[in-house]
This record gives C-alpha cells, structure tokens and sequence, in this order.
C-alpha cells in the first residue's frame, strides 16, 4: 500500500532539479539582467584586475563557479561571462576556462532534464511504433553529427543545444564530446573579444558583439556546420539509392 506514495516522491524528487533550472532561470531573468553587464564590468574592471594579480588561482575558481552557474541556471549574462574570460585571464587561459565552465553548466543541464522529463519522453518515444520512433532512430544514426550541428549553428541557443538531447536520450558521452569540442570555435570568438576590452573601454566605448556576425566571424562557423551536416547527407543519399 506504500508502493504509490514511494513512486509520487520520487517522481516529484526526479523532476526536482529541472524545475529548479526553470524556476532560477525565469527568477535570473526578471532580476539579475541590470548586474550582469558590460557595464558593471566597465565599473569594476580595476578591482578585478588587481585581485587577480594578487589572488589569481582564488579568482579563476570565482569565475568558473559563476560562470558555471549562469549556464547551468539558464541565467542571462553568458556572453558576458565569456568574454570577461578573454579580459581577465587573455585568450588561451581565457578560452579554457569558458570552455570548462560552460561544457560543466551544460552536463549539469543534461543530467537535470535526462533525471527527470527526458527519462519519461524517452520511453514514450521508444514505445512509439510510427513516426516518432522513426525520427529518435534517424536521430541516432547521426547522433554526433545532430549534436554537432546544435552547437555550431550560431541560431540555435545555448540552453536549447543542452535541453533537447537530455529530452530525446542521446547517449551521455556523445553529448559530453560535441559539448566541449562543439563550442571550442565560438569561446575563442567570445574571448578574443574580452582581451581587447580594456582598449574598449578606455575610448569610453562598450563591446559590439555585432562583430559575431561579420562573414570572417560567421563564414567558418557556417563551414564547419556543413562539415558536420556531411555526414547526415551522405546516408540521406545513400539511403536514396538503396530504395
């Protein structure tokens, strides 16, 4: 008799972390988009810079815990967060850094909703016997090239990339390797921007992440897109010929 009310609190304890990513996200929303700015930054740049020089390893901890946070939260200030990376620590040690806490925020993501709403929807698309199933198989025949492609296409937001794979079952480790590769090209970009902000801000200027979208910027991205999408293509055509 004690069976239902077992399986309730479970239930409601396996949703748990995602609801609180949803509810922190919206929360971060509405109250931390005037903190998490370039101005803020502009403000504080000199006393950031000196505790750095005097407490460099403190501060790198500082920075990928916040930064870990702001993506697994689905917290706004992201692009911020990157490039304070480049202005911080410089490109190389900078991009690391990115890179690390933004591919940790993205597994904390994937664990939450693959715990909870991706584990039921999973089994339903596996129990499913028409068109569902036939998208989650085509999807795992190109699993590294989908997962790929989500985290290259520069329309495709961050939060989505990390959702929509936990939701569908990818495997963990297919995730885990396209996540850290996948958005290498991009934290470089994020970062080359924030080692030249202090020039920025010293012509009394903010940084124009229009620069993101210049062809030299978005050209190689798009290229490495299609690089990944070749794969897809190939067994599409193949698959073509065979019927």
């Amino acid at each position: 008799m004690d069976d239902a009310p077992r399986k309730s609190r479970h239930g409601i304890l396996r949703h748990a972390p995602l609801t609180a990513i949803i509810v922190a996200a919206i929360v971060g929303y509405f109250t931390l988009g005037d903190y998490l700015t370039f101005d803020t930054l502009r403000d504080n740049r000199e006393a950031l810079l000196s505790y750095r020089n005097e407490h460099f390893l403190l501060l790198a901890l500082a920075f990928i815990l916040i930064y870990f946070m702001i993506v697994a939260f689905s917290l706004p200030g992201a692009a911020v967060a990157s490039v304070t990376g480049g202005f911080l620590f410089d490109l190389v040690i900078g991009t690391t850094f990115n890179v690390l806490a933004a591919s940790l925020g993205a597994f904390a993501i994937f664990w939450a909703a693959r715990a909870g709403l991706g584990k039921t929807l999973a089994a339903k698309m596996e129990a499913n016997e028409g068109t569902i199933k036939k998208i989650k198989q085509g999807l795992h025949e190109n699993e590294i090239s989908v997962l790929f492609l989500l985290r290259l296409v520069p329309a495709v937001p961050f939060f989505v990339a990390n959702l929509l794979p936990a939701l569908v079952g990818v495997k963990f480790r297919n995730f885990a390797i396209t996540t850290v590769f996948g958005i290498i090209p991009g934290a470089i970009v994020f970062t080359w921007i924030g080692v030249g902000l202090g020039e920025v801000f010293d012509r009394g200027e903010s940084p124009d992440l229009s620069l993101l979208w210049e062809p030299q910027i978005i050209g190689p991205l798009l290229g490495l897109s299609v690089l990944a999408a070749l794969p897809i293509i190939i067994r599409a055509v193949r698959g073509r010929k065979e019927i």
